[in-house]
């Protein structure tokens, strides 16, 4: 299943696996988000995910969600009043981002042998999970998501940042598949998402510059079956397209970093309260 996914990797900056979970692998997890969206604990605010540049440098409850389970609904499941505008289980855009560590089944998954074995072919010394998220893009809802490298917002030096995207729905054209812009992580960081330095001022994050131009003809899109595994690397741009169809398109995705002789930089939204992320070859 994992031959060659070195090679392919470096060269185009993704790499698919088909059938890397069960069918019924692909089935508990939804269910069991379903679950996680039944017991979830009443917030204070309707927090709307964007990855609209404005919407996103203003979110202090997103630089809040780095060490525990956070809910954020789609802007276009939420009135102006905060009311939900459809069923509670179609109006989030993502919970996150520490389902890996504080849910048992998610835990499972990203433990899972299979994900070891990934990190090993990819030869990955220390490998640590710093994220994971439950991505949603629902019917007729579900947003766009702009083009952006992964690095920009979990940036190391140097720069070894893999993500792990699992499609647990089929992602097509019409429900909102991945892009690439193939051979785009040879290319650098294009721009850094940070920690406003002040800590005091307002917005607490911040984009190091504007939003780079992509032309639309460099990307390909990458439809795949439910159970698939797309690894991104951290350079490569990639983005989707809006969920126009009647089907959903829900995703498991989490992102490993490598820890040995690498620095995970300090202005990074993303950190972890006690200084530790989770080693891929030690935890089950």
């Amino acid at each position: 299943m994992f031959e060659n996914i070195f090679e392919q990797f470096h060269r185009d900056g993704y790499v698919l696996i088909d059938n890397f979970l069960s069918s019924e692998e692909t089935e508990e997890l939804k269910n069991e988000i379903n679950k996680v969206i039944d017991e979830m604990p009443p917030q204070t605010e309707t927090a709307i995910f964007s990855t609209d540049d404005n919407e996103a440098l203003k979110n202090q409850y997103l630089l809040d969600s780095a060490d525990k389970v956070s809910f954020f609904y789609e802007k276009g499941a939420v009135g102006g009043d905060g009311e939900l505008l459809v069923d509670p289980h179609l109006a989030f855009n993502k919970i996150g981002h520490t389902l890996h560590r504080d849910n048992q089944l998610f835990r499972k998954i990203s433990f899972d042998e299979r994900v070891k074995e990934v990190c090993f072919q990819l030869k990955m010394a220390e490998p640590v999970i710093v994220q994971s998220m439950y991505i949603f893009k629902n019917p007729k809802i579900g947003g766009e998501v702009l083009p952006h490298q992964d690095a920009s917002y979990l940036y190391t030096e140097p720069l070894k940042t893999i993500g792990f995207w699992i499609a647990l729905d089929d992602a097509t054209l019409e429900n909102g598949c991945l892009w690439f812009a193939r051979g785009s992580h040879k290319s650098g960081v294009h721009r850094r998402f940070i920690r406003n330095p002040d800590p005091a001022a307002d917005p607490p994050l911040m984009y190091t510059g504007p939003s780079p131009h992509y032309q639309k003809s460099s990307f390909t899109a990458v439809p795949v079956k439910k159970g698939s595994c797309i690894l991104i690397h951290g350079q490569v741009v990639h983005s989707s397209e809006s969920n126009k169809s009647d089907k959903q398109r829900n995703a498991y995705t989490f992102h490993v970093i490598e820890q040995k002789n690498t620095k995970y930089c300090s202005k990074n939204w993303c950190q972890a309260k006690d200084g530790v992320f989770m080693n891929v070859y030690r935890n089950v």
